[in-house]
C-alpha cells in the first residue's frame, strides 16, 4: 500500500497488496508514519486515525485499536519508559528500529542485485575472491587450488610439441585476483532549521538514507564501517537506533563542526581507505569559537565560515580521504559554494532534489570504489 499526505510529503493510493492481512496493510503505513514523526508513536496513530477516516482503511471486524494491540502483542511496541521513542503511551522497541531499517533499505535499493558480502576491490593484485582474467607463472608459496588448470594443460601441451604430454612446474599459472579492502564512511546530516523550512520535509528523506546505508552495509558488507553524524550549531554523533528519532533543531549549519568531527572518526579508523557523505540542503552559517561562543551569520555566505569550511576540505584531501556532496539546494550561489569546496577536497559533488538521494548516495558508495580499486 502506497501512502499520500501532502503536510507530511507522503502519498498514499488506495491499491493494496494481494493476500496482505489488515494488519499488514496497516503496518506499512505506521513504518513510513513513524518515520515522519520522529518516534512520536501517539502523533503517527493519530495520523493513521485520519487515513482510516479518509480512505476506510479499517472495518468492524479490525480497528485501529486491534491494530494497537497486534502491535503490542509482536513486541513491535513496549509501554512507555522501556524503550526510545515520544509520546505518552507507547514507545518503539529494537525489533522495529531494525524493521525501519529494512523498510529503507527495500525502499531506497530494493532494485538493487545481491552480490557476495562483506568485500569491495582494490587494484592491487592478490589471492582474492574476485578474479581479473590475467594469469602469472605459479610460484612457491602460491595456494594450490588457485592453480589455472586449463591454463596450466594448454602450456603444456604447447611446450611438449606432439610429444607425450607432461605437466611441470614451469607450466603451472595461476590466475590474478584482486585483493580485498574495507571502506570506513561517516555519513554528516544537516539538522538546521532550514531541513524544514518552505513547506518542505527534508529531513525524512535523510534519515531514510541513513537507516538504509547502514543497513546495506551491515548486511551486505559487514566488514566496511558506517558512523553517523549530525550538525546544527554544533555536531555530535549518533548511534544506529538514534536515526528513527532524528529531529531538526532551531540551528544554524556549522559544516566545520560537522567536518572536523568526522576527520577526528576518521583517524581512528584502521582501514586505509575512508571517506565522508554530507547531506545538507543550507550554506554554512555558523562557527565555535575558542571562547565557546557562537560565530553566526545568515546573511548570504560568510567570507569568515567559507574560508574555514576550504581549509577543513584541504584537510581532509591531506589525510586522503574524499569528501562527497549531497547538496539538495537549488541556490545558484550556494552551489558554486558547494563546487569550490569539492574543488579544495578533490572530492565529488551531486546537485540533486529529494528524489533518488538513497540511490545517488548507494551508486557512489559502490562506483566510488570501483572508479577508485578496480
Amino acid at each position: 500500500m502506497n501512502n499520500e499526505i501532502t503536510s507530511l510529503g507522503i502519498r498514499f493510493t488506495k491499491h493494496r497488496a494481494k493476500d496482505q492481512s489488515p494488519f499488514e496493510r496497516l503496518f506499512e503505513i505506521f513504518k513510513e508514519l513513524i518515520t515522519h514523526t520522529s518516534g512520536d508513536f501517539d502523533e503517527a496513530i493519530d495520523w493513521l486515525r485520519e487515513l482510516d477516516k479518509e480512505y476506510v482503511l479499517t472495518d468492524e471486524n479490525y480497528t485501529i485499536d486491534d491494530f494497537i494491540e497486534d502491535l503490542l502483542q509482536k513486541a513491535y511496541i513496549q509501554p512507555k519508559g522501556t524503550g526510545k521513542g515520544k509520546g505518552d503511551g507507547m514507545s518503539l522497541t529494537p525489533k522495529t528500529e531494525k524493521l525501519l531499517r529494512e523498510h529503507a533499505l527495500k525502499q531506497i535499493f530494493g532494485k538493487l542485485k545481491r552480490s557476495s558480502s562483506g568485500n569491495h576491490k582494490t587494484n592491487k593484485i592478490g589471492q582474492g575472491e574476485d578474479h581479473t582474467g590475467e594469469f602469472k607463472a605459479y610460484q612457491f608459496g602460491d595456494a594450490l587450488e588457485k592453480i589455472a588448470l586449463t591454463e596450466s594443460l594448454k602450456n603444456a601441451q604447447i611446450r611438449s610439441a606432439g610429444s607425450d604430454i607432461t605437466l611441470q612446474q614451469e607450466d603451472l599459472v595461476v590466475e590474478n585476483s584482486y585483493f580485498k579492502t574495507q571502506m570506513s564512511t561517516v555519513l554528516m546530516i544537516d539538522i538546521s532549521h532550514s531541513m524544514i523550512l518552505y513547506g518542505e520535509d527534508r529531513i525524512t528523506p535523510a534519515k531514510k538514507v541513513a537507516m538504509a546505508l547502514a543497513e546495506l552495509i551491515t548486511t551486505r558488507y559487514p566488514k566496511d564501517t558506517l558512523d553517523i553524524l549530525v550538525f546544527g550549531n554544533d555536531a555530535r554523533p549518533i548511534a544506529l537506533k538514534d536515526i528513527p528519532y532524528l529531529e531538526v533543531g532551531p540551528f544554524h549549519t556549522n559544516t566545520v563542526a560537522g567536518l572536523q568531527l568526522a576527520m577526528d572518526i576518521l583517524r581512528r579508523k584502521k582501514n586505509s581507505n575512508k571517506q565522508i557523505f554530507m547531506i545538507t540542503d543550507g550554506k554554512p552559517s555558523c562557527l565555535k569559537l575558542p571562547d565557546g561562543s557562537y560565530y553566526k551569520n545568515s546573511v548570504g555566505l560568510d567570507e569568515q565560515i567559507v574560508e574555514k569550511c576550504y581549509t577543513m576540505a584541504r584537510q581532509a584531501k591531506k589525510l586522503n580521504i574524499p569528501i562527497t556532496t549531497f547538496m539538495i539546494a537549488q541556490d545558484p550561489y550556494l552551489q558554486q559554494f558547494i563546487r569550490t569546496f569539492t574543488e579544495a577536497n578533490r572530492g565529488k559533488a551531486f546537485f540533486t532534489g529529494l528524489k533518488g538521494l538513497g540511490e545517488m548516495i548507494f551508486e557512489d558508495y559502490e562506483k566510488n570504489r570501483k572508479r577508485k580499486f578496480e
